[in-house]
């Protein structure tokens, strides 16, 4: 990538737990006719991750370096070598911008002619400062709603006045904003632009952020909450349960955002409310939501997948809104994982599973290395072939962990017969082996086999809409809704 002013080339090479930054001037230096030749930020460290963007005469680094949960922003000279010289970013009042502490994780950093800006996190979702390079100040976009997914949208010049952000909500469509750099309290807007969705009312939905106790008795799991406002007051009133479909992926550090999506339209229309689970593994509280000792990676990963079933718990038992005959659950690809290794500790708690290309086989493919992704992925399972690692996973493999006696949850699985990552004899295995050790169960354990597509399934926006729509009648249909 290059840096916005222009000045340098920077070249990373990185994975999940160390990365190496190097650069290359774009100015020819004074006399010189010789080309100019690579340099390295900071040399590659274990467990030690950074990013550098240039601006002013320095880099500006944001890095975990010294083992903190979360990135600091950092600045040095602008040099190679420069790792004994960074030193953290403060504002008027010598307090660090970003310490790296739990408070606050940041993500990306764009350098502009007056001011910096910074996207990370607070409070489980996604947010925006801004940092007077002159009077030192930082600001924090503030935005109405409870739960929200924000971003910087892409800035190619540094001499601006203002900046311009991607914005949605559960119930709002997405829109671009303009907002003034200039303005005090940063609250001079434009909006740009705003999807149109056909036929939708906004006014007749809402959407909540809450925070479910985990059984560890001291984590908080954020869920966003999406519903048709008549149906959530039916619920409220104890007037009755309704059918809720609960979503959840919880790996790698990736975040799901409490953004809006029409295609889940049809299902609170129908009387569906609809939970997004923000459990461990993901990085929507910033990395210790992800790393170890308390995160949901390597030997902590069944936090995953206790967050997952003690938030179905709460929905069941502690708020009422629904019962297990009315409980729906989804995950995709590692998400897959999840709904397998959900169902398989609390199968009671489900009537319906959707599994979308589930990575559930996990011990056998962690141990094949010759599937061309295995060995990169250690970093995030662990090694099978280390026996901490192996027993572990085979505690909570799903193929390995599937339960004989037990009434299991409708189920419906998919593959990609071209899928790179998650093989289609992974959804294929897990289908045999539901329906093997449960001959008895009363509802179906079902399999669609794209022979066509890979794990991203569908391109082509038509046939994506059409593949969901298996998905949703599965669904609705088990549901009685349809």
């Amino acid at each position: 990538s290059k840096s916005l002013d222009d000045k340098y080339i920077f070249f990373e090479s990185a994975s999940k737990e160390t990365s190496e930054v190097w650069y290359l001037s774009t100015e020819e230096e004074d006399g010189s006719s010789a080309p100019p030749e690579m340099s390295c930020v900071a040399p590659r460290r274990n467990k030690v991750l950074y990013e550098v963007e240039h601006g002013h005469g320095q880099w500006f680094i944001w890095t975990n370096v010294d083992e903190s949960p979360n990135m600091k922003l950092m600045t040095s000279p602008a040099k190679s070598d420069s790792a004994d010289e960074w030193s953290l970013l403060e504002d008027a009042a010598g307090v660090p911008i970003f310490d790296g502490s739990l408070a606050k994780s940041l993500d990306d950093v764009t350098v502009l002619n007056t001011h910096i800006v910074m996207q990370g996190r607070e409070g489980g979702i996604p947010r925006v400062w801004t940092f007077d390079l002159d009077s030192k100040i930082a600001k924090r976009l503030e935005f109405d709603e409870a739960a929200y997914d924000v971003g910087l949208l892409a800035h190619y010049e540094a001499d601006t006045e203002s900046i311009a952000v991607t914005y949605d909500s559960m119930v709002t469509p997405p829109s671009s904003i303009e907002i003034s750099l200039d303005d005090d309290d940063t609250t001079q807007r434009t909006v740009l632009k705003s999807k149109v969705v056909p036929g939708y009312d906004k006014e007749l939905y809402g959407c909540d952020r809450m925070e479910v106790l985990s059984r560890d008795g001291k984590t908080q799991i954020p869920i966003s909450v999406v519903y048709r406002k008549d149906t959530m007051e039916k619920v409220k009133t104890g007037e009755l349960k309704v059918p809720v479909h609960l979503y959840g992926y919880g790996s790698y550090g990736s975040c799901c955002e409490a953004d809006f999506s029409s295609t889940r339209l049809p299902l609170l229309d129908r009387g569906m409310i609809y939970v997004i689970a923000h459990i461990r593994g993901g990085g929507e509280m910033g990395r210790q939501w992800y790393e170890e000792p308390n995160g949901g990676k390597y030997l902590c990963k069944k936090n995953t997948f206790s967050d997952f079933v003690d938030v179905a718990r709460f929905l069941i038992e502690d708020r009422q809104w629904t019962s297990p005959d009315m409980m729906s659950c989804e995950g995709r690809s590692a998400g897959g994982l999840l709904i397998g290794a959900a169902i398989n500790e609390a199968p009671e708690l489900f009537r319906v599973a959707i599994l979308g290309v589930p990575f559930v086989d996990v011990a056998c493919t962690m141990t094949d290395s010759t599937i061309p992704l295995t060995s990169g992925e250690w970093v995030e399972w662990g090694n099978p072939n280390e026996e901490k690692y192996h027993d572990y996973m085979m505690g909570y493999s799903p193929m390995n962990n599937v339960k004989t006696g037990k009434t299991y949850p409708a189920c419906w699985l998919t593959g990609g017969l071209h899928d790179p990552r998650v093989a289609y004899w992974e959804p294929a295995k897990f289908t045999a082996a539901l329906r093997h050790a449960n001959p008895e169960n009363e509802h179906p354990i079902c399999m669609k086999l794209d022979l066509s597509a890979g794990h991203f399934s569908a391109s082509d926006r038509y046939k994506y809409y059409r593949e969901l729509a298996y998905d949703f009648s599965f669904l609705l249909d088990q549901l009685k809704l349809a």
